[in-house]
């Protein structure tokens, strides 16, 4: 599962990591959540003759997928995630796997490692920022679809696929985003000349000890904090233990039968 992740590098850092001419100006996102605009890579027209970049372009994306043959969008849920196990013969998915694979850029993500019994957290759990190692920028895969709302307008949706985590993760969660190395991203961003099952073994976890997990407070539970501080190690303390309430003139002494 990938819920939030964050894009943190300056736009020439991230043209230059995706292979694109340039990237639109745009601030550090530190916890960035499904329904929010999100930077994705897709395969474009060629390029001129003589240019050492790829056919890429850049793409603001709603972080949150709506295949076109959905009728009413309140109804139907929201997909930020797509299982890459499947993924191929999903409705909501299969036109997008075929058309339109897509890079999207990030600094790492938030996972939740679930709360265990008398452990604090909540419901979420120990929240971890999980980053690539030798830090840098890392591109997990994703998917696009172009919806047609009723009133006439587009709006392009995306998703990104997850797959079985690996052991760096797995104590964690035990899913995780698919990553795309950089030498792979041609073939997965050519759906003119490759169809899915030509990229099918690009969906695998991540090789070991590439990612490193570190614990963090419970700020990123909270998609109003979006500053740096919630990247900062820190672990949730232990809940404080209940006082028993006593009755009154109780005495602990005694035993009793109820």
């Amino acid at each position: 599962m990938c819920g939030r992740f964050a894009l943190t590098a300056t736009p020439d850092q991230t043209a230059a990591f995706l292979g694109l001419a340039e990237v639109e100006q745009f601030p550090a996102r530190y916890n960035i959540a499904p329904t929010q605009p999100v930077l994705m890579a897709i395969s474009g027209p060629p390029r001129a003759p003589g240019s050492n970049l790829p056919d890429r372009r850049p793409m603001l994306v709603r972080w949150g997928l709506i295949p076109a043959w959905v009728k009413d969008v309140s109804e139907f849920p929201l997909l930020f995630n797509a299982r890459s196990e499947g993924v191929i013969e999903k409705a909501s998915f299969k036109a997008a796997i075929r058309h339109r694979r897509t890079l999207v850029p990030a600094s790492g993500f938030y996972e939740w490692r679930q709360a265990r019994p008398g452990e604090a957290g909540g419901r979420k759990g120990q929240p971890y920022w999980i980053r690539p190692r030798h830090g840098g920028l890392v591109a997990f895969a994703g998917l696009v679809e172009t919806y047609a709302e009723p009133g006439g307008s587009e709006m392009d949706t995306g998703a990104i696929l997850t797959v079985a985590a690996n052991s760096d993760i797995a104590h964690i969660h035990d899913r995780m985003p698919v990553v795309i190395a950089p030498e792979d991203f041609a073939r997965w961003l050519d759906c003119r000349g490759l169809e899915p099952r030509d990229v099918a073994d690009l969906l695998r976890p991540a090789q070991r000890d590439f990612f490193e997990a570190i614990p963090v407070s419970d700020l990123v539970n909270k998609v109003a904090n979006t500053g740096p501080e919630i990247q900062e190690k820190g672990e949730i303390g232990p809940e404080p233990e209940k006082v028993k309430r006593r009755k009154p003139d109780a005495d602990d002494s005694q035993m009793t039968l109820f």
